[in-house]
């Protein structure tokens, strides 16, 4: 399986000590040298900047193909930008992307895509977390992610979490 990440999922998961799960998901995971140089920026220091230059199953790639990414930067970040253009060179099984707008571009290229919130619900889905609701508590209160009211309801029910609500 091949999966291409942006900056989000792994700066997310690593805040929250749970950058492990992308291994045992995907096994390997690929970013663009943009993701790369976001995450190990050194005038921003960010959860996931040692693991990105250590981890062996995190692999940097560049991407060829720098029309589409000039073109996709009129809507994008350059990590997205990257991070979709190399999804296409690789004819990648998976995104991981976050950003709405990225979402949508990656979808008019069929991509699919996935973002921190489906890789924690897949990943209770194979067993390799218990709950899904502490560890977005943890994404929202020491990652500052933002999750919409209606999400986080809804990902508790489709984790059979709905007691878990408070």
């Amino acid at each position: 399986m091949i999966v291409v990440s942006d900056t989000s999922p792994i700066n997310n998961l690593a805040a929250i000590d749970h950058l492990h799960l992308l291994q045992q998901l995907y096994e390997i995971v690929i970013i663009p040298e943009a993701v790369f140089r976001e995450l190990t920026d050194p005038d921003f220091p960010t959860a996931g900047s040692t693991e990105v230059q250590t981890f062996d199953w995190i692999q940097t790639r560049s991407v060829r193909d720098r029309t589409t990414v000039e073109a996709l930067r009129s809507d994008l970040d350059i990590g997205e930008a990257e991070a979709i253009a190399l999804a296409i060179e690789l004819n990648a099984d998976q995104v991981l992307i976050d950003e709405r707008r990225g979402r949508l571009i990656a979808d008019r290229f069929n991509l699919q895509y996935t973002g921190v919130l489906g890789i924690l619900v897949e990943a209770k889905s194979r067993g390799f977390i218990a709950a899904v609701k502490p560890l977005m508590d943890a994404l929202i209160n020491q990652a500052g992610f933002w999750i919409a009211p209606a999400l986080y309801d809804r990902v508790l029910q489709i984790t059979n979490e709905v007691d878990a609500i408070e």
